[in-house]
């Protein structure tokens, strides 16, 4: 066996283990902390395959930004485990049966012909002034053109929802007028100090 197949298989049992404990694990930091270690090991996969830009991508964008907000985000909330767990049982049964139907999809969709050893052979590896990150580029504005502006615009509307859902009006906040901005005029832009005291003693008087 070879060394490449020897890493292809050490980070492959990695990559299993880890996903797995990201959803068995009763504690989310101990699952955030273990969904770092499969992006991690899928980097390394990626990399013994000749893509290079996407393990640096995904290490730079998942496991250094996304996944690092998300375990800050996990260790300042309160939740409380024993209801989390009831509803987690509660939901335990139509979710191993969509996941079962997800995956029957995958393989008759797939096949044979796509999942087997000897359709998908070793990437060939070109010669060191070749760049998969142009290539990448080529292939993302030329044929799948279509599908990356979809996904774009499905990641917008997921933005807009996510604002709109969180959004909370509240009563007391303070917010500028624009049309007060606007239509001020250059004297009553800045205002001394006295005229504020002047102003405040008013106030005084008028609660006394």
């Amino acid at each position: 066996m070879q060394t490449s197949q020897l890493a292809f298989y050490f980070f492959s049992i990695i990559l299993i283990v880890a996903a797995s404990r990201v959803i068995t694990s009763k504690n989310p930091v101990h699952a955030a902390m273990f969904l770092v270690l499969a992006f991690f090991t899928a980097a390394c996969l990626w990399i013994t395959l000749g893509a290079e830009f996407l393990a640096i991508a995904l290490v730079l964008v998942y496991v250094g930004a996304v996944m690092v907000l998300f375990i800050f985000v996990v260790m300042m909330l309160d939740i409380n485990r024993e209801k989390e767990r009831r509803r987690y049982r509660n939901w335990l049964l139509p979710v191993l049966i969509i996941a079962g139907v997800m995956v029957a999809e995958m393989f008759f969709v797939l096949g044979e012909q796509n999942l087997g050893i000897d359709s998908t052979p070793y990437p060939i590896f070109n010669d060191p002034n070749y760049s998969n990150t142009k290539e990448l580029g080529r292939l993302i504005y030329t044929e799948y053109v279509y599908a990356f502006e979809i996904a774009a615009v499905i990641l917008l509307v997921a933005i807009v929802a996510a604002i709109a859902l969180t959004l909370r009006v509240r009563n007391n906040k303070r917010a500028n007028d624009v049309a007060d901005q606007v239509s001020t005029s250059s004297t009553g832009r800045i205002r001394m100090l006295s005229d504020l005291n002047d102003d405040i003693d008013a106030n005084k008087r008028k609660d006394l």
